[in-house]
């Protein structure tokens, strides 16, 4: 629909018309590029105008008006979450605003500089905030700052350079022995025998712990001897409320096919059976029957959904009466007490990957039967293992020398 400019005695600046209704355009072709502003109040539209027309000659000049919030929140929506699964918006948003956000917030881009990140890490370590948020924190606005430049409303990004309060370590991956694996399924059996059957096909399988809870029992092809992992069940707090959902798996790799190990359909049959039994217990009490949350393979003995919170719980307890029992056998036999360090449910996981390199099985083959989205992870963990096997086998071979050097001696 074309403008229709309207007849006025009034003195206008150069570039500026007034159209029907009392909107005012300013207009100038720079370098074929047209500019164009409109508004009700002239002196507003000249303003904004003279602005863009500097802004011809220096971009940086934009950023002079955008502040970090406003430029995280553009950023987010339209780089960051096409990207990434819909439970991880809110902790990653949350994150930010409760550091760098609250804050720097409301500096305007062109103003932070390099100290104002410096200082805010140092005000949010003085206040007890850890070191793993602030991590990735610092990476979600250098992230957020370096696609500000690549749009020219920055011409440094400020984050970089920056002497960080943490060490960069790496922590030592958690896994069970083959003895601590046979005394936790003891202690589970024993102590929490109704999740006997998952926490066995957790160490048989590899499943993260969202997976477990995901599984639904249309997921299980007995014919064919594999598990489908099509999904996984998160629950997060987001603005006060819990919140459970059914997600994509966490990479696409994670998509995949777990063939039956050791005695895995076993363990699924004996959790359909007793799973069947209470269904029948509890009648209209059984918790997970509507919904996304129909028909789960795994949940609590009430029914309700397995979220990591509820594995935890069950590992938990397991681990505590071991080292109960592991005090009280002690004491009888006069030794010290050799108790079972904390156990998650990423510890079964890594568990059964170190199973498998014991085992000599290709890292290939179990990457893929992991889920892991690349092929570093996976050989992280085998150098890992093997590097240990490597001191135990050596070890073997020192004492071998040691005792045969004796015996020559004798």
């Amino acid at each position: 629909m074309s403008k229709v400019i309207e007849k006025t005695t009034e003195k206008l600046p150069k570039y500026v018309r007034r159209l029907t209704g009392g909107t005012y355009e300013a207009r100038k072709m720079i370098n074929g590029r047209t500019i164009r502003v409109s508004g009700k109040n002239l002196t507003e539209v000249m303003l904004e105008f003279e602005f863009k027309i500097k802004c011809m000659d220096n971009p940086y000049l934009e950023g002079a008006r955008i502040t970090l919030d406003e430029w995280f929140d553009t950023w987010f929506k339209t780089y960051k979450e096409p990207n990434i699964c819909q439970n991880s918006i809110y902790p990653m948003r949350n994150k930010y605003n409760s550091t760098f956000g609250k804050k720097i917030g409301n500096m305007y881009l062109a103003d932070i500089r390099n100290i104002h990140i410096q200082k805010t890490l140092k005000e949010l370590t003085d206040e007890g905030k850890a070191a793993s948020t602030l991590r990735e924190a610092l990476g979600r606005v250098r992230e957020c700052l370096e696609s500000a430049k690549n749009n020219r409303y920055i011409q440094e990004n400020p984050c970089f350079d920056i002497i960080v309060p943490w060490k960069r370590t790496t922590s030592k991956r958690r896994f069970l022995t083959v003895k601590e694996q046979n005394d936790f399924l003891e202690s589970v059996r024993t102590n929490q025998s109704y999740f006997y059957p998952m926490i066995k096909i957790m160490l048989q399988t590899g499943l993260r712990v969202s997976e477990v809870g995901g599984l639904r029992w249309g997921d299980i092809d007995f014919k064919n001897k594999v598990i489908h992992v099509q999904r996984a069940l998160t629950c997060n707090y987001e603005y006060g409320k819990k919140v459970m959902r059914m997600s994509p798996t966490k990479t696409q790799n994670s998509v995949r096919e777990i063939p039956f190990m050791g005695d895995v359909e076993e363990q699924l049959i004996n959790q359909k059976k007793q799973q069947d039994q209470t269904k029948k217990n509890l009648g209209e009490r059984y918790r997970s029957e509507e919904g996304e949350f129909t028909d789960l393979v795994f949940t609590t003995s009430m029914g309700s959904p397995m979220i990591r919170h509820n594995a935890q719980k069950i590992i938990t307890r397991a681990v505590k009466a071991y080292n109960l029992e592991e005090g009280a056998r002690a004491v009888q036999e006069n030794r010290v007490p050799v108790y079972m360090e904390p156990v998650s449910p990423h510890t079964l996981r890594r568990t059964f990957c170190t199973r498998c390199f014991e085992a000599g099985i290709n890292p290939k083959v179990v990457q893929s039967v992991m889920g892991h989205a690349t092929y570093s992870t996976t050989i992280d963990i085998y150098t890992e293992v093997m590097g240990e096997m490597k001191e135990s086998e050596l070890a073997k071979f020192t004492l071998d020398v040691n005792t045969k050097d004796i015996i020559n001696q004798n």
